[in-house]
Protein backbone atom coordinates (compact mmCIF):
# COMPACT_ATOMS: atom_id res chain seq x y z
CA UNK A 1 0.00 0.00 0.00
CA UNK A 2 1.38 3.42 -0.97
CA UNK A 3 2.20 5.78 1.91
CA UNK A 4 1.65 9.54 1.54
CA UNK A 5 3.26 12.20 3.68
CA UNK A 6 1.13 15.34 4.26
CA UNK A 7 3.12 18.43 5.27
CA UNK A 8 0.83 21.25 6.39
CA UNK A 9 0.69 23.45 9.52
CA UNK A 10 -3.11 23.40 9.63
CA UNK A 11 -4.56 20.40 11.43
CA UNK A 12 -7.94 20.70 9.69
CA UNK A 13 -6.24 20.42 6.29
CA UNK A 14 -4.30 17.36 7.42
CA UNK A 15 -7.44 15.70 8.83
CA UNK A 16 -9.44 16.34 5.65
CA UNK A 17 -6.69 14.99 3.41
CA UNK A 18 -6.14 11.95 5.64
CA UNK A 19 -9.83 11.00 5.50
CA UNK A 20 -9.88 11.39 1.71
CA UNK A 21 -6.71 9.39 1.12
CA UNK A 22 -7.50 6.58 3.56
CA UNK A 23 -10.90 6.17 1.87
CA UNK A 24 -8.91 5.46 -1.32
CA UNK A 25 -6.62 2.85 0.28
CA UNK A 26 -3.58 5.03 0.93
CA UNK A 27 -1.63 5.04 4.18
CA UNK A 28 -1.04 8.53 5.57
CA UNK A 29 1.62 10.07 7.80
CA UNK A 30 1.49 13.74 8.87
CA UNK A 31 3.95 16.53 9.63
CA UNK A 32 3.08 20.07 10.69
CA UNK A 33 6.35 21.55 9.40
CA UNK A 34 9.09 20.83 6.85
CA UNK A 35 11.55 20.25 9.70
CA UNK A 36 9.40 17.47 11.22
CA UNK A 37 8.89 16.06 7.71
CA UNK A 38 12.66 15.68 7.22
CA UNK A 39 12.79 13.41 10.26
CA UNK A 40 9.73 11.40 9.18
CA UNK A 41 11.10 10.73 5.70
CA UNK A 42 14.02 8.90 7.32
CA UNK A 43 11.64 6.68 9.34
CA UNK A 44 8.90 5.95 6.79
CA UNK A 45 8.78 4.45 3.29
CA UNK A 46 7.03 7.42 1.71
CA UNK A 47 5.65 7.05 -1.82
CA UNK A 48 4.52 10.66 -2.33
CA UNK A 49 4.60 14.02 -0.52
CA UNK A 50 1.80 16.61 -0.42
CA UNK A 51 3.66 19.82 0.47
CA UNK A 52 2.07 23.05 1.66
CA UNK A 53 4.28 25.93 0.51
CA UNK A 54 3.67 28.47 3.34
CA UNK A 55 4.21 28.19 7.12
CA UNK A 56 5.29 30.53 9.95
CA UNK A 57 7.49 32.85 7.87
CA UNK A 58 4.60 34.30 5.85
CA UNK A 59 1.50 33.25 3.95
CA UNK A 60 2.41 34.12 0.37
CA UNK A 61 6.09 33.75 -0.53
CA UNK A 62 6.37 29.98 -0.37
CA UNK A 63 9.98 30.27 0.79
CA UNK A 64 9.69 27.50 3.39
CA UNK A 65 8.22 25.11 0.83
CA UNK A 66 10.93 26.00 -1.67
CA UNK A 67 13.57 25.44 1.00
CA UNK A 68 12.18 21.95 1.67
CA UNK A 69 12.26 21.15 -2.06
CA UNK A 70 15.90 22.28 -2.16
CA UNK A 71 16.66 19.97 0.77
CA UNK A 72 15.09 17.02 -1.05
CA UNK A 73 17.15 17.76 -4.15
CA UNK A 74 20.43 18.22 -2.25
CA UNK A 75 19.80 15.05 -0.23
CA UNK A 76 19.15 13.12 -3.47
CA UNK A 77 15.79 11.92 -2.12
CA UNK A 78 13.67 10.85 -5.06
CA UNK A 79 10.09 11.04 -3.76
CA UNK A 80 7.42 12.57 -6.04
CA UNK A 81 6.18 15.80 -4.50
CA UNK A 82 2.98 17.76 -5.17
CA UNK A 83 3.16 21.41 -4.06
CA UNK A 84 0.02 22.97 -2.54
CA UNK A 85 -0.88 26.60 -1.80
CA UNK A 86 -3.96 28.66 -1.16
CA UNK A 87 -2.63 31.43 -3.39
CA UNK A 88 -2.75 31.27 -7.18
CA UNK A 89 0.84 32.22 -7.94
CA UNK A 90 2.35 31.28 -11.30
CA UNK A 91 5.86 32.37 -10.31
CA UNK A 92 5.78 30.20 -7.19
CA UNK A 93 4.55 27.22 -9.22
CA UNK A 94 7.41 27.66 -11.69
CA UNK A 95 10.00 27.91 -8.88
CA UNK A 96 8.59 24.81 -7.21
CA UNK A 97 8.75 22.79 -10.44
CA UNK A 98 12.31 23.99 -11.10
CA UNK A 99 13.34 22.70 -7.67
CA UNK A 100 11.85 19.27 -8.33
CA UNK A 101 8.14 19.40 -7.54
CA UNK A 102 6.32 16.96 -9.82
CA UNK A 103 3.02 18.83 -9.90
CA UNK A 104 1.22 21.82 -8.39
CA UNK A 105 -2.31 22.13 -7.06
CA UNK A 106 -4.21 25.11 -5.65
CA UNK A 107 -6.28 25.10 -2.46
CA UNK A 108 -9.15 24.51 -2.13
CA UNK A 109 -8.51 21.43 -4.22
CA UNK A 110 -10.93 19.25 -6.12
CA UNK A 111 -10.81 15.72 -4.77
CA UNK A 112 -11.03 14.05 -8.17
CA UNK A 113 -8.17 16.13 -9.57
CA UNK A 114 -5.99 15.61 -6.50
CA UNK A 115 -6.50 11.84 -6.51
CA UNK A 116 -5.74 11.71 -10.22
CA UNK A 117 -2.44 13.57 -9.71
CA UNK A 118 -1.46 11.26 -6.83
CA UNK A 119 -2.25 8.13 -8.84
CA UNK A 120 -0.30 9.36 -11.88
CA UNK A 121 2.76 10.37 -9.89
CA UNK A 122 2.96 7.11 -7.92
CA UNK A 123 2.49 5.06 -11.11
CA UNK A 124 5.19 7.07 -12.88
CA UNK A 125 7.57 6.64 -9.93
CA UNK A 126 6.96 2.88 -9.95
CA UNK A 127 7.72 2.79 -13.66
CA UNK A 128 10.94 4.76 -13.15
CA UNK A 129 12.01 2.34 -10.43
CA UNK A 130 11.34 -0.65 -12.69
CA UNK A 131 13.30 0.95 -15.52
CA UNK A 132 16.24 1.59 -13.20
CA UNK A 133 16.24 -2.04 -12.08
CA UNK A 134 16.07 -3.25 -15.67
CA UNK A 135 18.97 -1.00 -16.67
CA UNK A 136 21.04 -2.33 -13.77
CA UNK A 137 20.25 -5.91 -14.76
CA UNK A 138 21.11 -5.09 -18.36
CA UNK A 139 24.40 -3.50 -17.32
CA UNK A 140 25.28 -6.62 -15.32
CA UNK A 141 24.48 -8.78 -18.35
CA UNK A 142 26.72 -6.65 -20.58
CA UNK A 143 29.55 -6.68 -18.03
CA UNK A 144 29.39 -10.46 -17.85
CA UNK A 145 29.24 -10.93 -21.62
CA UNK A 146 30.97 -14.01 -23.01
CA UNK A 147 33.58 -13.54 -25.74
CA UNK A 148 32.97 -15.94 -28.59
CA UNK A 149 35.72 -18.20 -30.00
CA UNK A 150 34.07 -20.08 -32.86
CA UNK A 151 34.54 -18.77 -36.41
CA UNK A 152 30.79 -18.74 -37.07
CA UNK A 153 30.09 -16.48 -34.07
CA UNK A 154 33.09 -14.23 -34.61
CA UNK A 155 31.91 -13.59 -38.16
CA UNK A 156 28.34 -13.00 -37.00
CA UNK A 157 29.37 -10.60 -34.23
CA UNK A 158 31.46 -8.60 -36.67
CA UNK A 159 28.40 -8.19 -38.89
CA UNK A 160 26.24 -7.29 -35.88
CA UNK A 161 28.67 -4.55 -34.79
CA UNK A 162 28.47 -3.03 -38.27
CA UNK A 163 24.69 -2.54 -38.13
CA UNK A 164 24.12 -2.13 -34.38
CA UNK A 165 25.10 1.54 -34.59
CA UNK A 166 22.30 2.20 -37.08
CA UNK A 167 18.52 2.23 -36.74
CA UNK A 168 18.02 -0.65 -39.18
CA UNK A 169 15.32 -3.18 -38.26
CA UNK A 170 16.90 -6.54 -37.42
CA UNK A 171 15.37 -10.02 -37.51
CA UNK A 172 17.16 -12.74 -35.54
CA UNK A 173 16.46 -16.34 -36.49
CA UNK A 174 17.69 -19.66 -35.15
CA UNK A 175 16.70 -22.58 -32.95
CA UNK A 176 15.33 -22.20 -29.44
CA UNK A 177 18.00 -21.46 -26.87
CA UNK A 178 20.62 -20.08 -29.24
CA UNK A 179 20.76 -16.70 -27.49
CA UNK A 180 18.53 -14.45 -29.60
CA UNK A 181 17.29 -12.46 -26.59
CA UNK A 182 20.83 -11.82 -25.35
CA UNK A 183 21.94 -10.75 -28.81
CA UNK A 184 19.00 -8.33 -29.04
CA UNK A 185 20.18 -6.69 -25.80
CA UNK A 186 23.72 -6.55 -27.15
CA UNK A 187 22.47 -4.74 -30.27
CA UNK A 188 20.62 -2.21 -28.11
CA UNK A 189 23.65 -1.62 -25.88
CA UNK A 190 25.81 -0.93 -28.93
CA UNK A 191 23.35 1.45 -30.56
CA UNK A 192 22.79 5.21 -30.24
CA UNK A 193 19.67 4.34 -28.21
CA UNK A 194 21.57 2.56 -25.42
CA UNK A 195 20.67 5.17 -22.78
CA UNK A 196 16.93 4.75 -23.44
CA UNK A 197 14.71 1.78 -22.61
CA UNK A 198 15.08 -1.75 -23.96
CA UNK A 199 11.60 -3.31 -23.86
CA UNK A 200 11.14 -7.01 -24.56
CA UNK A 201 7.79 -8.63 -25.31
CA UNK A 202 7.03 -12.30 -26.00
CA UNK A 203 4.56 -12.09 -28.86
CA UNK A 204 3.55 -15.70 -28.38
CA UNK A 205 2.31 -14.96 -24.85
CA UNK A 206 -0.08 -12.15 -25.84
CA UNK A 207 -3.66 -13.24 -26.40
CA UNK A 208 -5.31 -11.95 -29.54
CA UNK A 209 -7.95 -10.04 -27.56
CA UNK A 210 -5.31 -8.12 -25.59
CA UNK A 211 -2.90 -7.42 -28.45
CA UNK A 212 -3.79 -3.74 -28.93
CA UNK A 213 -3.87 -3.07 -25.19
CA UNK A 214 -0.46 -4.68 -24.63
CA UNK A 215 1.24 -3.07 -27.60
CA UNK A 216 -0.42 0.36 -27.78
CA UNK A 217 -1.92 0.79 -24.30
CA UNK A 218 -5.49 1.62 -23.30
CA UNK A 219 -7.50 4.30 -21.56
CA UNK A 220 -9.54 3.61 -18.45
CA UNK A 221 -13.01 2.41 -19.43
CA UNK A 222 -12.10 1.59 -23.03
CA UNK A 223 -13.34 -1.99 -22.46
CA UNK A 224 -14.97 -3.95 -19.64
CA UNK A 225 -11.85 -4.79 -17.62
CA UNK A 226 -9.99 -1.52 -18.31
CA UNK A 227 -10.14 -0.21 -14.74
CA UNK A 228 -7.12 2.07 -15.14
CA UNK A 229 -4.93 3.53 -17.87
CA UNK A 230 -2.23 1.24 -19.28
CA UNK A 231 0.96 2.25 -21.03
CA UNK A 232 1.66 0.13 -24.12
CA UNK A 233 4.99 -1.41 -25.11
CA UNK A 234 5.54 1.09 -27.92
CA UNK A 235 5.28 4.00 -25.49
CA UNK A 236 7.48 2.26 -22.91
CA UNK A 237 10.18 1.81 -25.55
CA UNK A 238 10.02 5.42 -26.81
CA UNK A 239 13.48 6.60 -27.98
CA UNK A 240 14.79 3.10 -27.25
CA UNK A 241 14.49 -0.42 -28.67
CA UNK A 242 11.47 -2.73 -28.78
CA UNK A 243 12.32 -6.44 -28.97
CA UNK A 244 9.52 -8.56 -30.44
CA UNK A 245 10.36 -12.14 -29.52
CA UNK A 246 8.57 -15.10 -31.12
CA UNK A 247 7.34 -12.77 -33.88
CA UNK A 248 5.99 -15.66 -35.97
CA UNK A 249 3.31 -16.28 -33.33
CA UNK A 250 1.41 -13.03 -33.97
CA UNK A 251 -2.16 -13.89 -35.05
CA UNK A 252 -2.79 -12.99 -38.68
CA UNK A 253 -5.60 -10.62 -37.71
CA UNK A 254 -3.21 -8.53 -35.61
CA UNK A 255 -0.34 -8.43 -38.09
CA UNK A 256 -1.89 -5.59 -40.08
CA UNK A 257 -2.03 -3.43 -36.92
CA UNK A 258 1.66 -3.97 -36.29
CA UNK A 259 2.46 -3.37 -39.95
CA UNK A 260 0.71 -0.01 -39.88
CA UNK A 261 2.92 1.21 -37.00
CA UNK A 262 6.07 -0.01 -38.72
CA UNK A 263 5.11 1.70 -41.98
CA UNK A 264 3.81 5.03 -40.68
CA UNK A 265 5.20 5.27 -37.15
CA UNK A 266 1.67 6.09 -35.97
CA UNK A 267 -0.72 4.38 -33.56
CA UNK A 268 -3.62 5.10 -31.22
CA UNK A 269 -4.04 4.13 -27.60
CA UNK A 270 -7.15 1.95 -27.25
CA UNK A 271 -10.03 4.22 -26.26
CA UNK A 272 -8.35 7.40 -27.51
CA UNK A 273 -8.81 9.23 -30.81
CA UNK A 274 -5.42 10.93 -30.59
CA UNK A 275 -2.80 9.64 -33.03
CA UNK A 276 0.65 9.21 -31.50
CA UNK A 277 3.99 8.91 -33.25
CA UNK A 278 6.66 6.48 -32.18
CA UNK A 279 10.42 6.78 -32.39
CA UNK A 280 11.89 3.37 -31.60
CA UNK A 281 14.07 0.68 -33.12
CA UNK A 282 12.49 -2.70 -33.81
CA UNK A 283 14.45 -5.90 -33.18
CA UNK A 284 12.55 -9.14 -33.67
CA UNK A 285 13.27 -12.84 -33.37
CA UNK A 286 11.78 -16.19 -34.29
CA UNK A 287 12.65 -19.86 -34.32
CA UNK A 288 9.94 -20.51 -36.90
CA UNK A 289 10.21 -20.95 -40.64
CA UNK A 290 8.64 -17.70 -41.81
CA UNK A 291 9.02 -18.62 -45.49
CA UNK A 292 6.76 -21.62 -44.92
CA UNK A 293 4.30 -19.52 -42.91
CA UNK A 294 4.14 -16.98 -45.74
CA UNK A 295 3.50 -19.75 -48.24
CA UNK A 296 0.64 -21.04 -46.06
CA UNK A 297 -0.69 -17.46 -45.86
CA UNK A 298 -0.53 -17.29 -42.07
CA UNK A 299 2.21 -14.66 -41.99
CA UNK A 300 2.11 -11.48 -44.07
CA UNK A 301 4.93 -11.13 -46.54
CA UNK A 302 4.86 -7.33 -46.34
CA UNK A 303 5.26 -7.50 -42.55
CA UNK A 304 8.20 -9.85 -42.94
CA UNK A 305 9.97 -7.38 -45.24
CA UNK A 306 9.29 -4.55 -42.78
CA UNK A 307 10.86 -6.52 -39.95
CA UNK A 308 13.98 -7.79 -41.67
CA UNK A 309 15.83 -4.85 -43.10
CA UNK A 310 18.64 -7.22 -42.25
CA UNK A 311 18.38 -10.80 -41.02
CA UNK A 312 20.89 -12.74 -38.92
CA UNK A 313 20.74 -16.45 -38.20
CA UNK A 314 22.24 -17.64 -34.93
CA UNK A 315 23.98 -21.00 -35.38
CA UNK A 316 23.06 -23.87 -33.06
CA UNK A 317 25.50 -24.69 -30.26
CA UNK A 318 26.65 -27.83 -32.05
CA UNK A 319 27.77 -25.55 -34.90
CA UNK A 320 29.94 -23.62 -32.40
CA UNK A 321 32.13 -26.49 -31.22
CA UNK A 322 35.00 -24.22 -30.21
CA UNK A 323 32.68 -22.41 -27.79
CA UNK A 324 31.27 -25.36 -25.85
CA UNK A 325 33.99 -25.76 -23.20
CA UNK A 326 34.82 -22.02 -22.83
CA UNK A 327 31.08 -21.28 -22.55
CA UNK A 328 30.70 -24.03 -19.94
CA UNK A 329 33.56 -22.45 -17.94
CA UNK A 330 31.83 -19.07 -18.29
CA UNK A 331 28.65 -20.51 -16.76
CA UNK A 332 30.68 -22.25 -14.02
CA UNK A 333 32.10 -18.86 -13.02
CA UNK A 334 28.67 -17.23 -13.18
CA UNK A 335 26.88 -19.85 -11.08
CA UNK A 336 29.89 -20.40 -8.82
CA UNK A 337 29.65 -16.73 -7.83
CA UNK A 338 25.87 -16.99 -7.44
CA UNK A 339 25.96 -20.06 -5.16
CA UNK A 340 29.24 -19.29 -3.38
CA UNK A 341 31.10 -22.15 -5.06
CA UNK A 342 33.94 -20.22 -6.73
CA UNK A 343 36.39 -23.12 -7.17
CA UNK A 344 34.37 -25.49 -9.39
CA UNK A 345 36.17 -26.90 -12.42
CA UNK A 346 35.47 -29.44 -15.18
CA UNK A 347 37.41 -32.68 -15.16
CA UNK A 348 38.56 -34.33 -18.39
CA UNK A 349 35.62 -36.77 -18.60
CA UNK A 350 33.12 -33.93 -18.26
CA UNK A 351 34.82 -31.91 -21.00
CA UNK A 352 34.70 -34.92 -23.32
CA UNK A 353 31.01 -35.50 -22.60
CA UNK A 354 30.15 -31.85 -23.20
CA UNK A 355 32.08 -31.79 -26.48
CA UNK A 356 30.39 -34.95 -27.77
CA UNK A 357 26.83 -34.03 -26.78
CA UNK A 358 24.49 -32.84 -29.55
CA UNK A 359 22.79 -30.00 -27.55
CA UNK A 360 19.16 -30.03 -28.72
CA UNK A 361 18.44 -27.21 -26.23
CA UNK A 362 21.49 -25.20 -27.30
CA UNK A 363 22.96 -22.56 -24.94
CA UNK A 364 19.92 -22.54 -22.68
CA UNK A 365 20.35 -26.27 -22.07
CA UNK A 366 24.07 -25.85 -21.37
CA UNK A 367 23.36 -23.06 -18.88
CA UNK A 368 20.78 -25.12 -16.98
CA UNK A 369 23.00 -28.20 -17.04
CA UNK A 370 26.02 -26.34 -15.65
CA UNK A 371 23.95 -24.59 -12.97
CA UNK A 372 22.74 -27.96 -11.71
CA UNK A 373 26.25 -29.43 -11.87
CA UNK A 374 27.70 -26.56 -9.84
CA UNK A 375 25.12 -27.23 -7.14
CA UNK A 376 25.57 -31.02 -7.09
CA UNK A 377 29.28 -31.62 -7.67
CA UNK A 378 31.50 -32.92 -4.84
CA UNK A 379 34.90 -31.45 -3.93
CA UNK A 380 34.49 -28.66 -6.52
CA UNK A 381 35.26 -31.04 -9.41
CA UNK A 382 32.49 -31.42 -11.98
CA UNK A 383 32.56 -34.98 -13.30
CA UNK A 384 30.59 -36.54 -16.11
CA UNK A 385 28.06 -38.02 -13.64
CA UNK A 386 27.31 -34.53 -12.31
CA UNK A 387 26.21 -33.43 -15.78
CA UNK A 388 23.40 -35.97 -16.13
CA UNK A 389 23.61 -36.13 -19.91
CA UNK A 390 23.06 -39.30 -21.91
CA UNK A 391 25.56 -40.75 -24.33
CA UNK A 392 25.74 -38.55 -27.40
CA UNK A 393 25.53 -41.31 -29.99
CA UNK A 394 22.55 -43.01 -28.36
CA UNK A 395 20.67 -39.77 -27.98
CA UNK A 396 21.27 -38.80 -31.57
CA UNK A 397 20.01 -42.16 -32.78
CA UNK A 398 16.76 -41.81 -30.83
CA UNK A 399 16.15 -38.15 -31.53
CA UNK A 400 12.82 -37.39 -33.21
CA UNK A 401 13.31 -35.17 -36.27
CA UNK A 402 11.52 -31.85 -36.39
CA UNK A 403 8.70 -32.49 -38.87
CA UNK A 404 5.09 -31.33 -39.07
CA UNK A 405 2.36 -33.20 -37.19
CA UNK A 406 0.84 -34.22 -40.51
CA UNK A 407 4.14 -35.74 -41.69
CA UNK A 408 4.56 -37.51 -38.37
CA UNK A 409 1.04 -38.97 -38.57
CA UNK A 410 1.66 -40.29 -42.09
CA UNK A 411 4.92 -41.92 -41.00
CA UNK A 412 3.26 -43.58 -37.99
CA UNK A 413 0.34 -44.88 -40.05
CA UNK A 414 2.69 -46.38 -42.66
CA UNK A 415 4.83 -47.94 -39.93
CA UNK A 416 1.77 -49.45 -38.21
CA UNK A 417 0.53 -50.90 -41.53
CA UNK A 418 3.97 -52.35 -42.18
CA UNK A 419 4.06 -53.95 -38.72
CA UNK A 420 0.60 -55.52 -39.22
CA UNK A 421 0.96 -56.58 -42.88
CA UNK A 422 -1.58 -53.93 -43.94
CA UNK A 423 -4.23 -55.10 -41.45
CA UNK A 424 -6.09 -51.82 -40.94
CA UNK A 425 -7.95 -52.73 -37.70
CA UNK A 426 -4.75 -54.06 -36.10
CA UNK A 427 -2.79 -50.98 -37.25
CA UNK A 428 -5.50 -48.80 -35.72
CA UNK A 429 -5.20 -50.69 -32.43
CA UNK A 430 -1.42 -50.08 -32.38
CA UNK A 431 -2.04 -46.35 -32.86
CA UNK A 432 -4.99 -46.14 -30.46
CA UNK A 433 -7.44 -45.41 -33.29
CA UNK A 434 -10.76 -46.97 -34.24
CA UNK A 435 -11.20 -48.80 -37.54
CA UNK A 436 -13.25 -45.94 -39.02
CA UNK A 437 -10.67 -43.35 -37.87
CA UNK A 438 -7.92 -45.31 -39.60
CA UNK A 439 -9.84 -45.50 -42.89
CA UNK A 440 -10.56 -41.76 -42.76
CA UNK A 441 -6.83 -41.07 -42.40
CA UNK A 442 -5.94 -43.49 -45.18
CA UNK A 443 -8.33 -41.61 -47.46
CA UNK A 444 -7.19 -38.18 -46.25
CA UNK A 445 -3.50 -38.88 -46.84
CA UNK A 446 -4.11 -41.03 -49.93
CA UNK A 447 -2.18 -43.93 -48.44
CA UNK A 448 -2.68 -46.86 -50.78
CA UNK A 449 -2.66 -50.42 -49.49
CA UNK A 450 -0.86 -53.09 -51.45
Amino acid sequence: MSQILIIDDRSDIRITLTMLLEDHNYEVVEADSPQIAQLMIKKHDVSLILLDMNYTLDTTSGEEGLSFLSWLKESDINIPTVAMTAWSNVDLAVKAMQLGANDFIEKPWKNKRLLQIIQQQIAYQDLQTQNTKLKQQLAETVNQAYEWRSDSMLQLMQQIKTVANTDAGILLTGENGTGKSELARYIHQNSPRKNASFVSVNMGAISESLFESEMFGHKKGSFTDAKSNRIGRFELAEQGSLFLDEIANIPLAQQSKLLRVLESGEYEVLGSSQTLRTNIRIISATNGDIATLIKKEIFREDLYYRLNTIEFRLPSLKERGDDIIPLANFFIKKFGDKYNRPNCTLDASAKTALSNYHWPGNIRELSHLIERAVLLCQNDSIKVDDLHITNSSNTTRNEIPLITLEEAEIKLIKLALEKTDNNVPQAGTLLGLTKSSMYRRLEKYEILQS
